[in-house]
Parts: C-alpha cells; sequence; structure tokens
C-alpha cells in the first residue's frame, strides 16, 4: 500500500501515537506499519516484538485472527499497562485509569557527592562522545539501527519512563509540596484546593471515599499553558466549581517534567497539554476498578471545562450514589453487629462481675465465720486457762496474818463490781502477791482451791486490771517490784480499775 493513499487523519490520537512510535523504531513505510499495528490491536511493544521476530508486514499472508486480550485488573497497578491502555478501541465507552505506585524514598536518585562527580567527570564526557559519534553513524547508515533493535525494544518502555529534565527526584509528598510551591511562584497565590500529596493517594482517597479525582497536567514548555491556566483553570467559575463540597471533587495537578506525573500522563495516554481528566470508581467494569470517564485535553474555555465535568459528575453520580447508599447499609449492619457484641460483652462483663461479687462476698463470709470461730475458740481457751490458773495460783495465796503479827499492812480494796475487801498482808510479801490476792478473789471465797490444781502449759498468765490510789492518785503498778509496805505503807485505800475495757469496746 503506497503512503499517499493512506488518510492518516482518519485514525484517533493514541493510534497515530502509535504508529509513530512504531516507525520511529523500525523505520518501516506506512503501508506496512498500519497492517501489522491492526493485527496487534495497536499495541507497540507487540507489534515490534513481532516485527523484528520476522513477521511478514503483507496481512494477507499470514492471517491473524484479532483476539481482544483478557482484562486483568492488577496489571491496572504496573506503568506497561498505561501504554496498553493506548490500543484500547475506539468504541471502548470507558478508558481504565490505572494506580501509579511511586517509587518508594528509599530508592529515590541522589545527587552524586561533588568529589565523586569531579571524578567521574572525564567518563561521563567520554561516553557522551562515543554515544554522539553512535548517533552521527546511525543518522549517516539507517541500517544500523535494525541491529540493535531488539536492544532498543527491551529498553524502549524504561527508556519512555526516564526523566531527562534534571530536576531533581523527590518522594510524592515533597513533589506536590514542589508544584503547588512553583504554580504559586509562576501565577501567583489562588484558591485551587490542590491535593498535597502524591497521585496513589488521591487515587486512593477518591476511590475510599467514593468521589471523582480531577487530574491536571501541565507542560510548562508548551505555549499553551501559561493562557489556560490564567485564563481556565485560575477563573473564578473553576475554582468555585472544584472547590464546592457538593462536587465530591479531589483535585490533583502535577508537571510532566516530574517523574510521577510523566507516568500519569503516559498511563492516561495524554498526547496534548493542557490536559485534565475525571477518574471516578466503574462498578460497572468490575468492582474496585477506577475509569477515565472525561478527558479535557487543549486549550479549553472555563464554561467547557465546567460543562465537561460536571456532565462526568451528573452521568456517573446515580451509580455512585448507589454504591454510597450500600456501603452505608453494609456500615450500618456493621455498626449494629459491633453494637450488639458490644451490648453482649457488656451483659457478660456484668454477669462476671456479680458472679465475681459473689464469690467474694461468700469468700469474705466464710473468712469472717471462720475469724469467728477462730476467736471464740481462742475466747474460750483463754478462759479455761485462765481458770485454771486461778485454781492453781489460789493454793499459794498466802494466808492472812493472824491479829498478833505487827507487821503487816491494811489494805481496803473496792472491786470493779463495787464490793470492798479489807484485808491484811504481811509487809514483807511482793506486791505481786496482792495482785494475785485480787484476781483469785472469787476463787478463794467459793472455796474451790484445790491442791491438786496445775498450771496451764504454754500459759503466760497477764492481770488485766491496775491497782489505783484515789487521793491523792497513783497507780501501783507490777513493773515498779517491791514488797507491799515499799510501795503503799502501813495501810492504803485502793482501788482496782480493769485495763482490758478498752479493748474490748474496741472489739465491739
Amino acid at each position: 500500500m503506497a503512503d499517499s493513499a493512506i488518510d492518516i487523519s482518519t485514525l484517533s490520537e493514541a493510534q497515530q501515537l502509535a504508529l509513530q512510535q512504531f516507525t520511529s523504531v523500525t523505520d518501516q513505510d506506512l503501508g506496512a506499519a498500519i497492517p501489522l499495528l491492526q493485527r496487534c490491536q495497536w499495541n507497540v511493544q507487540i507489534a515490534i516484538a513481532r516485527f523484528f521476530d520476522g513477521e511478514p508486514a503483507d496481512p494477507t499472508s499470514e492471517s491473524v485472527p484479532e483476539i481482544p486480550q483478557p482484562r486483568d485488573i492488577r496489571r491496572q497497578e504496573t506503568l506497561l499497562n498505561g501504554f496498553s491502555s493506548s490500543s484500547r478501541s475506539a468504541s471502548s465507552p470507558l478508558e481504565p485509569a490505572p494506580r501509579i505506585v511511586p517509587q518508594p524514598e528509599s530508592q529515590v536518585a541522589r545527587p552524586a557527592p561533588l568529589l565523586l562527580s569531579v571524578l567521574f567527570a572525564p567518563f561521563n564526557i567520554a561516553y557522551s562522545i562515543i554515544s554522539r559519534s553512535f548517533g552521527l553513524l546511525a543518522y549517516l547508515f539507517p541500517f544500523l539501527p535494525r541491529l540493535f533493535s531488539r536492544i532498543t525494544a527491551r529498553n524502549s518502555t524504561s527508556a519512555a519512563r526516564r526523566n531527562t529534565s534534571g530536576r531533581r527526584p523527590l518522594n510524592t509528598r515533597d513533589t506536590a509540596a514542589r508544584f503547588i510551591r512553583e504554580f504559586e511562584e509562576e501565577y501567583g497565590s489562588n484558591e485551587l484546593p490542590f491535593f498535597e500529596n502524591g497521585y496513589a493517594q488521591a487515587f486512593d482517597l477518591a476511590k475510599k471515599e467514593l468521589k471523582f479525582l480531577v487530574v491536571v497536567l501541565l507542560s510548562m514548555e508548551h505555549d499553551d499553558t501559561s493562557s489556560w491556566v490564567k485564563k481556565t483553570l485560575l477563573s473564578q467559575e473553576v475554582m468555585n466549581f472544584l472547590k464546592d463540597p457538593a462536587n465530591n471533587i479531589i483535585f490533583w495537578a502535577g508537571n510532566v517534567q516530574d517523574a510521577e506525573a510523566y507516568q500519569v500522563s503516559n498511563a492516561l495516554s495524554c498526547t496534548k497539554f493542557p490536559f485534565a481528566g475525571v477518574i471516578v470508581h466503574t462498578p460497572s467494569i468490575s468492582s474496585t476498578s477506577m475509569s477515565l470517564v472525561a478527558r479535557i485535553a487543549g486549550p479549553t474555555t472555563p464554561s467547557e471545562m465546567v460543562s465537561k465535568v460536571r456532565s462526568a459528575i451528573t452521568q456517573y453520580s446515580s451509580a455512585i450514589n448507589g454504591i454510597r447508599a450500600s456501603r452505608a447499609e453494609q456500615q450500618a449492619s456493621r455498626d449494629l453487629r459491633e453494637a450488639q457484641n458490644s451490648a453482649y460483652q457488656r451483659s457478660l462483663a456484668q454477669d462476671r462481675e456479680r458472679a465475681r461479687r459473689k464469690k467474694e462476698a461468700e469468700e469474705a463470709r466464710r473468712r469472717e465465720e471462720l475469724e469467728a470461730r477462730e476467736k471464740q475458740e481462742a475466747f474460750e481457751r483463754e478462759a479455761r486457762n485462765l481458770a485454771e490458773w486461778k485454781l492453781w495460783r489460789a493454793q499459794s495465796i498466802v494466808p492472812e496474818p493472824d491479829k498478833s503479827v505487827k507487821d503487816v499492812v491494811r489494805i481496803s480494796l473496792r472491786m470493779p463490781d463495787g464490793e470492798r475487801v479489807v484485808r491484811r498482808f504481811a509487809a514483807s510479801l511482793p506486791l505481786e502477791e496482792l495482785y494475785a490476792f485480787v484476781e483469785c478473789y472469787e476463787v478463794l471465797q467459793s472455796e474451790k482451791v484445790a491442791s491438786e490444781a496445775k498450771k496451764p502449759e504454754r500459759y503466760i498468765h497477764e492481770y488485766k486490771f491496775q491497782l489505783v490510789s484515789p487521793v491523792p492518785r497513783a497507780v501501783y503498778e507490777l513493773e515498779g517490784g517491791g514488797t507491799i509496805q515499799e510501795r503503799i505503807g502501813r495501810s492504803g485505800n485502793l482501788i482496782v480499775e480493769r485495763t482490758d475495757l478498752d479493748d474490748e469496746d474496741d472489739d465491739e
């Protein structure tokens, strides 16, 4: 087919771009290139590979059925799928919008230190001279590029991705901040609601919150960029439309001189600048797909841009609202289940708390009963030991001296029950004998003294009273020792005061 018989204007922009890339690599004429591209579904990479594999260019020499490639949603996460999107049929109503995976910050190229740059400068100059020499040879002898065609085909994708603008590569957030800063320095402060992060983050947010992602790609070297930004993008009509919360718009913009924006332009098959596109979740394709539903390429007026974006939003709002309602219903169901689970857990916790309190109360009651029983047993044991001790001690109390004995001490005792007892004691007796008499007074009165009484084992008696002289008040304690005469004198009027009453009151 002759070149003059081919009407290139009938091809779409994506097909013209694919044809240009194919002919620049293979140096074929249009009559042989177009049939091969048509058989390859306008995929440049496959066409180049088949060309150098020796596939005949004549479409009649080999009949290859046009089988559409199955869409793999996972391939949309790669940059290569961005190029394959250019081969979609013009009759397809939607274009897939791949998610551009940003380069990790740890892999961002850093400029070499100054010392290394100086050391490697001669090698860089030599490499530049050699590469230009090969370029000159390729220009003089056109058949030489075909010898290296396989290497060219293999590295064409990576070469297309390479950023040759000389701009320092940054992470996605810093790249967005640099673009916004340069945009304001060039066009002044504005009210555009820029998304201050990478394209992938804006893509994920729009997919999660079911919003419309408006992507604007600018080429600062393009002649129409400055006028379009000033007259269209920065117009009050466009800014008000993008800021309106009712439109559910996420606005992301980038400079194609940056690596991320360049990858986005290739993935969206952007061939004309300035470029604007609307990306939204399209459940008609799959439950997770995002599609480019509106494409605005080249200079446009503010009203045209707003009209196209509004038309896309209106067209897909009903489907988005349905998905949003479905998600809200699912979220309400999840909230209801969580509330029921929470109520069940609270009820279970309350039952456990009641059981725990009941168990603690039961244990406390058992402890109190055990303590009361032990206290009662101790009290009874103390009473038995005291009774046995009184019987044992009463038998050793010295009897009252006769009236003929002169060296005696006359003591008047007022007992705790109010009874008054008058008795004489030998003056040489220790004070403890007086205390023992008071302690064993009831036993002595009952005449239960028995000579066979024994002292209780492991029992240490403690007197729980003290002898007090009322006027002047003086306490005669056993710790002071001494005889009755030394401590009290020839006679005394004493009161027996209980010392265990305070302890009994505390126990009660």
